[in-house]
């Protein structure tokens, strides 16, 4: 029973041993980043075996939960141990030892290990592994602005959208720039949805703004940022409707100029024939 223990002791220390001189011996985690629905390249750099064939080598790419993207067995594509999520969705570069994975989707963000097996008289023996960490991003479409209603005392009422992008943004907000070039910025809490097939990202905002006073319109642009991109949206030019009490304001203000003109005018024909009947001669 002693012996059975310490043997099991020996192994543990042994295994524990070889797990670390073999995480000690691969090289750092690469990141790479690809787009959605576009291509992934994961590299597979044989240092230790640059000077072999690839007829004398297996060389094998697997994901996070150990399914196998692509197997080159020996010189040859062997599809027996490929996970079906995976058929016709990989390219293997002989020249560049590198694996395209097409049609990248947000769940295949991960991490991915590329092994280069040799075989021996006592077995396989992994001379290489390189771990790729792959991060996936969508750009979203350009914000797109629609308003709702625009007043002189209720102010403007927009919202701001924009749609399937990855990953969530970080800010998303509406300038405001009036005729004398002066500009403020608006924002509110953004509100996010997901797309449960995809898992892409929509994004929008709803936003009550003042009306400048002493203007009649401005130019709004809506801006979404995320972790690497500033997007802009159209610019649009905001008019605001002139009310009736205005236009009736207006209406007023010019009778009371022609009223006033055809005063001045009456009063000077009237001074005019005035003066003509005093310039007459009187009879004797």
């Amino acid at each position: 029973m002693y012996v059975l223990k310490t043997c099991a002791a020996c192994t543990m220390v042994l295994g524990l041993l070889f797990v670390t001189a073999f995480v000690l011996s691969d090289a750092a985690t690469m990141k790479k980043q690809a787009y959605f629905n576009r291509t992934a390249y994961l590299p597979c750099h044989p240092t230790k075996a640059q000077n072999m064939s690839l007829s004398e080598l297996v060389v094998f790419w697997q994901d996070q939960k150990k399914s196998v993207l692509y197997e080159h067995y020996f010189g040859r594509e062997k599809l027996d141990s490929v996970n079906a999520k995976y058929l016709n969705r990989t390219s293997f570069d002989e020249e560049n030892w590198t694996l395209g994975l097409h049609n990248v989707q947000i769940k295949d963000m991960g991490l991915y290990d590329c092994f280069i097996q040799k075989k021996t008289s006592k077995g396989s023996v992994i001379l290489q592994q390189t771990v790729t960490e792959l991060s996936v991003v969508a750009n979203f479409s350009e914000p797109k602005i629609e308003v709702q209603y625009k007043d002189r005392n209720s102010g403007i009422n927009l919202t701001c959208s924009s749609k399937q992008g990855f990953p969530k943004p970080t800010k998303m907000y509406v300038w405001i720039i009036n005729s004398t070039n002066s500009s403020s910025e608006y924002s509110d809490d953004m509100l996010i949805s997901q797309d449960n097939v995809t898992e892409l990202f929509s994004v929008f905002i709803n936003l009550s703004i003042p009306f400048p006073d002493g203007v009649w319109s401005v130019t709004a642009v809506c801006v979404l940022e995320t972790e690497s991109m500033t997007i802009s949206s159209t610019p649009q030019n905001i008019v605001l409707p002139r009310s009736e009490s205005n236009q009736d304001e207006s209406k007023s203000w010019i009778a009371a100029v022609i009223i006033g003109l055809i005063f001045i005018f009456l009063l000077v024909c009237l001074m005019n024939r005035y003066k003509r009947k005093q310039e007459q001669p009187g009879i004797s």
